[in-house]
């Protein structure tokens, strides 16, 4: 049942509950006033005036009084039950003020009750019209048995408090009803609105990523969401009920609690719980100041380590670009220096093309330093349509003459005359020089030189480059983090290179993998986008 399906029950149960103790009351009133009448306890309030009358209204009333408690549960009809009852009330004790004048002080007052009740559930108008009708049946009974010349034991003194007791009751009930069904109403809202909230803080912890887990004094797992009961399971796999001790269900992880609960400093080092399962970073607190609740946080340690990964990539962002005039002002003046060489007539040939070499690395670096800083601002590529053909013979011409071994090998295999794709040619040669320098530095088996070959494909509305090495290859378990950033297997290496190869073929459109081939060697494989793609902006 909805919270506010409840409310409403709630909110129609309480008149129905009030018509019932006011039609209770009613039954013990009419009682009362039967065994004063037919018992021998009628000595007790005097000789009655009119004893048929009396002993009729008796029978008549407790039977309406029965009726009532039966029938006027409904509180769809409140206003009208209450007011009609109310008045056969007061009809009723003027007929027996009347009949038992002795008992009239007594029977006054017990119709305070019954006016006070229709002051509570009846609007100020009726609750009011019912208070005027109790003084008008006053005075009228009053009148009556001065008209008849009998003795009358009531004065008007006493007329005249009664009737401002009716009156004054009958309104002091009805602000108190209303401030009473006024806070009620207030009540339920807030408890349903507590309600929604509970739904939806236990929706959001049972959906949340973390895990989740309250354990009591007796390390007891007493609430588990649904990541937390994922991430430990029983040792059939079974998930975390009811209160399962968690020494049975994570010893590792109870024990470290025991740790934190005693005080020692709390153990950063992932954990994992199930084979099958990631690995989880536990975080302790506890649920109240002075409670013996613990909540247990179990943080997936791979998406702290992301966050990690991102936040030290921002400072490389950051620090690139702070760096970046450091590093063009040696460029640039090594590029200058190079320029006046090789207007120096005593430079020889073999001299001036070292220069060249010089002049070309210093503009391949700058080229780099700005893609690191364009990778690091997330600037937009600049594709273009470009012949991969003639780019990679021109690559391999000019990276060749770059090795330092003279026995590695570096070749081209193009099969078609021209291949077009759509890309950042700066982009590409950065991508081609991080993958090459990986093919030939990691490529080679024992002391054998490296070979390392770019074939270019064209398939439909894609071309492909495959850079490919003929040495060990890389081991399954490696290949799965290749292109996480800081991941390398190298003592001198940043780890960044496979990254940003991989962020520029994202800028571009294209895709980066890693090809296992199955005759030894290594593939990485860089599919492009075709000369007509259109990329979005």
């Amino acid at each position: 049942m909805s919270p506010s399906a409840s409310l409403i029950d709630r909110i129609e149960s309480a008149p129905r509950r009030e018509l019932y103790f006011f039609a209770l009351y009613r039954v013990l009133v009419a009682g009362l006033i039967a065994a004063l009448v037919f018992s021998p306890l009628s000595a007790l309030v005097g000789e009655p005036k009119l004893p048929q009358l009396a002993q009729a209204l008796a029978v008549v009333y407790l039977a309406l009084a029965l009726g009532l408690l039966a029938w006027g549960r409904n509180e769809q009809w409140l206003n009208t039950i209450v007011f009609c009852s109310a008045t056969v009330d007061i009809a009723a004790a003027a007929l027996m003020t009347h009949a038992l004048p002795s008992a009239s002080a007594g029977i006054s007052m017990m119709l305070l009750f019954n006016i006070a009740a229709a002051g509570m559930l009846l609007p100020l108008r009726l609750a009011m019209s019912v208070a005027l009708i109790a003084c008008s049946a006053t005075v009228l009974e009053y009148l009556w048995s001065a008209l008849e010349g009998s003795q009358n034991n009531r004065t008007l003194a006493e007329l005249a408090m009664f009737a401002a007791s009716y009156l004054a009751i009958a309104y002091i009930c009805y602000q108190i009803g209303q401030r009473a069904r006024s806070n009620q109403q207030l009540a339920e809202r807030r408890g349903a609105e507590v309600a929604n909230l509970f739904e939806v803080n236990e929706l959001i912890i049972r959906r949340m990523r973390t895990g989740v887990l309250v354990v009591d004094a007796g390390n007891r797992i007493t609430l588990a969401n649904e990541a937390a009961t994922t991430l430990i399971g029983d040792a059939e796999g079974n998930t975390v009920s009811g209160l399962l001790e968690l020494s049975s269900a994570a010893p590792e992880l109870a024990r470290r609690l025991q740790r934190w609960r005693n005080g020692w400093q709390q153990d950063d080092a992932p954990l994992q719980l199930s084979p099958d399962q990631p690995e989880v970073q536990p975080r302790f607190a506890r649920l109240l100041a002075d409670s013996d609740m613990t909540l247990v946080f179990l943080d997936d340690a791979t998406v702290v380590s992301r966050r990690a990964e991102s936040l030290t990539l921002s400072a490389l962002g950051r620090f690139s670009a702070s760096l970046a005039h450091e590093i063009r002002n040696p460029l640039a003046a090594i590029n200058y220096a190079a320029q006046l060489l090789e207007e120096s007539p005593a430079i020889g040939e073999a001299d001036r093309r070292l220069l060249q070499i010089i002049h070309q690395q210093c503009q391949r670096t700058n080229g780099i330093v700005e893609s690191v800083l364009g990778l690091a601002r997330r600037e937009r590529a600049n594709p273009e349509n470009l012949d991969l053909a003639a780019f990679v013979r021109r690559f391999v011409l000019e990276y060749r003459q770059t090795l330092s071994v003279e026995n590695d090998s570096l070749e081209a295999v193009i099969g078609q005359t021209s291949v077009q794709a759509l890309v950042d040619p700066k982009h590409l040669h950065q991508i081609l020089t991080a993958l090459v320098h990986n093919a030939l530095k990691y490529g080679r088996t024992m002391d054998e030189p490296a070979r390392v070959r770019l074939r270019v494909a064209a398939q439909e509305r894609t071309a492909v480059i495959d850079v490919m090495d003929r040495g060990p290859g890389i081991p399954e378990a490696v290949a799965a983090q290749l292109f996480r950033p800081f991941f390398t297997t190298s003592e001198h290496g940043t780890g960044l290179g496979l990254y940003i190869a991989r962020e520029l073929c994202r800028a571009n459109q294209a895709r980066l993998e890693y090809v296992a081939v199955p005759a030894g060697g290594a593939c990485f494989r860089i599919t492009l986008p075709g000369p007509h793609t259109i990329l979005p902006a």
